[in-house]
């Protein structure tokens, strides 16, 4: 027990893990599993799921939480101690699972459960397991289950790889600029990025710049250089790439994805199908790539006109107020802000005033408790960080759910924004006892500079409500069974239903009167800003869909037709040309960062996030129909959503649970009309 990562009497010891208890962990948990799968695939072990159960699920639970609380800490507090020592751990851990789910002898004592004897989610778990072990090899037999082993561990570390050079490649970026450089970029990020500088061991000059999003993106919206836009956009367009300049080189993920693509080729072949596609689909809602191909080119010829629409407005606008005829791709953030400005009399850094983090979360929360009968209050727990906060989720009293919450952006920290579980909420075979579920909801945002709390913009604040969505999807089932609660079982392309359903909230008047006070003065949004902020709400709808379609279509082609031994470069080239109205220069290399695919479980699944948001508009329009004279969503909708949606996870087809909200199939107007592509698109004046 002096191991905190074999400490199970309550959560992760986070700030008492180190390195050096990896291995000794692992090795002893590793044991642990194996001994009980030997155990259960004995032929007079029983073939009944509760003795399966309370020994093999017990001991794999255990291994998962422990490689979960290891592989978090990789993504958010990566030092080189604990990259080694987690590097050192994934072949053995991917051999195991890549054996368990291979194995013959487990197989076939599943296959012998008698289904009469399950009640209906330890059915719907045995369903969903039995087709797990054919897409993991189980009925593969000699040289073809031993090369298939292989490909399973080459992917994990070539995985793990391409996220480590994307994460390197952010960080090893710097750029000192100047005071004049600088010009028109926002008070608060001047005063994070001379910040930055000065916390450099001798203490530079100048202004820090990276490649993280809360430094990076401000410079694109708002600096008037364009010399340093270009700079700064080079960078981040080259990241991880051949075309990264001097030793970025070293990051360059060209030969780890041609090396993923032709892996995950040959592992559908040996499955029996005729590329990756085909076996990405077999647990998703879409029935085939080609539905999902037709879907993506649907939506794309519905969008385009307004993304012709919102480029020709940004070209013109350029041209007569700013100077600029030919704009480059290092311009167009730039621009669209300053359009925005110009039409909607309004800036995304007024806006930002009106944000505080705090503010924020306790508007968030109370839309949460509100609409899904809950209370959420802080908690304590041991962190990763000084900066990570812990709450718990109630009801009646009663624990129903905790979760940690990491905001900032920092040295470290894997880009981006994502849920992940640390444990399930699941019926204990062991004990008997009811284990709740607890969720990581990591974003990286700016962090609060000179005494003030963090300010978030209108986006950050929009992500962070879908995550929250993703949250309360894991925390308030009310499914017992392990592997079909919460988010578990849930087909992938139905997982982004509840994170954009909450996405919607933060447009409402009312809730958002909840969560916004001025930084300075403590005024809440004023109703004229809000109004604004709703006209510019489908601001360049058409050019944000096509650069999602442009993402899911080479992903699912990349993943068909695309022959892993050639350039990728060229397939994206043809999507651009279908897809695209304003494509990037040709030096950008967006694929050697596509961590979704190439690093986590988006492959050949990107699609899911444009097939769900037809979903969760769709679920959204319920609360539309029925908001009541106080101007907020009505509980019983709320109710009836989370009991069917939330509560549900994944113990019944992701459809079903729809049908059981909605009482019927899910329709593409709502999605339409929200993102303002229900009608042809309107000629606006630009400025």
């Amino acid at each position: 027990m002096s191991n905190p990562l074999l400490d199970f009497t309550d959560l992760p010891p986070f700030d008492r893990i180190q390195p050096e208890d990896v291995a000794p962990a692992i090795d002893t948990l590793l044991a642990r599993a194996n001994q009980a799968l030997e155990t259960v695939t004995a032929p007079d072990f029983p073939a009944q799921w509760d003795a399966i159960a309370r020994v093999l699920d017990v001991a794999t639970e255990r291994l998962g939480v422990v490689w979960g609380a290891i592989s978090h800490l990789n993504s958010v507090a990566d030092t080189p101690a604990l990259r080694a020592a987690y590097n050192a751990a994934l072949p053995r851990v991917t051999e195991f699972w890549t054996r368990l789910g291979a194995d013959e002898r487990l197989y076939a004592k599943y296959k012998a459960i008698d289904p009469e004897t399950l009640d209906a989610e330890q059915g719907r778990a045995l369903h969903n397991a039995l087709r797990g072990f054919v897409l993991s090899g189980a009925e593969l037999q000699g040289a073809a289950k031993e090369r298939f082993a292989q490909i399973q561990e080459r992917q994990a570390e070539l995985s793990q790889k391409f996220s480590e050079n994307a994460l390197d490649a952010t960080d090893a970026f710097a750029y000192y600029a100047s005071a004049e450089e600088l010009a028109g970029v926002p008070d608060d990020v001047l005063q994070a990025a001379r910040s930055a500088a000065e916390a450099e061991a001798e203490g530079r000059a100048g202004y820090k710049l990276t490649l993280k999003m809360p430094s990076y993106l401000p410079v694109m919206q708002f600096a008037h250089d364009r010399a340093l836009r270009e700079r700064l956009y080079r960078a981040y367009a080259t990241r991880a790439s051949d075309q990264a300049e001097g030793e970025a080189k070293r990051f360059d993920n060209t030969a780890l994805i041609h090396e993923i693509l032709a892996l995950r080729r040959e592992e559908a072949q040996l499955l029996g199908y005729p590329h990756f596609g085909a076996v990405s689909l077999v647990p998703k809602m879409a029935q085939s790539p080609d539905q999902v191909i037709a879907f993506l080119r649907d939506l794309a010829a519905r969008a385009r006109p307004y993304a012709e629409k919102d480029l020709a407005d940004m070209r013109d606008f350029a041209a007569r107020t700013l100077g600029i005829v030919d704009p480059q791709a290092w311009d167009w953030p730039y621009i669209a802000e300053k359009l925005k400005e110009a039409r909607y009399a309004f800036s995304e850094q007024e806006v930002k005033q009106y944000f505080p983090a705090p503010k924020v979360l306790a508007g968030l929360f109370k839309i949460v408790e509100n609409l899904f009968e809950v209370r959420i209050v802080r908690d304590s727990a041991p962190v990763w960080h000084p900066a990570v906060e812990f709450y718990r989720i109630e009801r009646d009293g009663a624990l129903v759910g905790q979760f940690y919450l990491d905001l900032p952006a920092r040295p470290g920290k894997r880009g981006g924004a994502w849920m992940d579980d640390v444990r399930t909420r699941w019926r204990r075979p062991d004990t008997g006892v009811l284990q709740t579920p607890v969720a990581h909801l990591v974003c990286n945002f700016a962090a609060g500079v000179a005494g003030k709390p963090a300010l978030l913009t209108h986006d950050d604040v929009i992500t962070l409500f879908h995550e929250f969505g993703h949250g309360l999807h894991h925390l308030l089932t009310q499914v017992s069974e392990r592997d079909v609660s919460g988010i578990a079982g849930v087909e992938w392309d139905a997982v982004e239903l509840p994170s954009q359903f909450m996405e919607n909230f933060c447009w409402e008047w009312r809730v958002l009167q909840d969560m916004t006070a001025h930084v300075d003065t403590g005024a809440p949004l004023p109703r004229d800003l809000y109004d604004k902020m709703l006209a510019a709400k489908n601001f360049q709808s058409g050019l944000q869909t096509l650069r999602q379609i442009e993402f899911a279509l080479f992903d699912m082609l990349l993943h068909t037709v695309h022959d892993p031994a050639q350039d990728f470069m060229p397939l994206l080239e043809q999507v651009r040309s279908e897809v695209s109205v304003m494509p990037p220069p040709p030096f950008s290399r967006m694929p050697h960062t596509f961590s979704h695919i190439f690093a986590g479980g988006y492959a050949a699944g990107y699609y899911s996030y444009k097939w769900a948001e037809v979903l969760s508009a769709d679920a959204y329009a319920a609360f539309e129909e029925t908001v009541g004279s106080d101007g907020l969503p009505s509980r019983e909708v709320g109710r009836r959503y989370r009991q069917a949606i939330l509560e549900a996870g994944g113990s019944r087809p992701a459809m079903e649970s729809f049908k059981a909200f909605r009482g019927r199939e899910p329709q593409l107007d709502a999605l339409l009309r929200h993102q303002g592509m229900a009608q042809p698109p309107a000629v606006v004046l630009t400025a």
